[in-house]
């Protein structure tokens, strides 16, 4: 699911009726997801560091602290701490209602050329 060091801690893990699901991310310089998408969405806020994002077929976006990036149902996308850079962001999601899938959808590792992209 990641390349290099990440840590996380489950803020939220609603239970029905709330299907809230909120992560506290920690990214060490150069660290990022892999390629996922979520059934219902993902947004982003970005606590504190330099980040990057892209959605699969778009540009490689660099995040700062206090920026918020919604990713829509479906999307592909990754997300990590820029060079040189640690990052911490809150990764805010649903979990689909009963029978609507998995929250999330997990892909191919971001290759360094796909993390260098920008």
């Amino acid at each position: 699911m990641f390349t290099g060091d990440v840590w996380f801690d489950v803020v939220a893990n609603g239970q029905e009726p709330s299907r809230l699901r909120v992560n506290l991310v920690r990214f060490a310089p150069g660290a990022r997801t892999a390629w996922h998408s979520h059934t219902v969405g993902q947004t982003l806020h970005v606590a504190e560091g330099r980040g990057l994002v892209q959605s699969r077929g778009g540009e490689v976006v660099e995040l700062r602290a206090g920026d918020t990036v919604h990713t829509p149902p479906g999307e592909w996308h990754w997300h990590g701490a820029a060079p040189g850079n640690f990052m911490s962001h809150l990764a805010m999601w649903e979990a689909p209602r009963a029978g609507g899938g998995p929250e999330s959808e997990w892909g191919d590792l971001v290759t360094d050329e796909e993390y260098r992209s920008r």
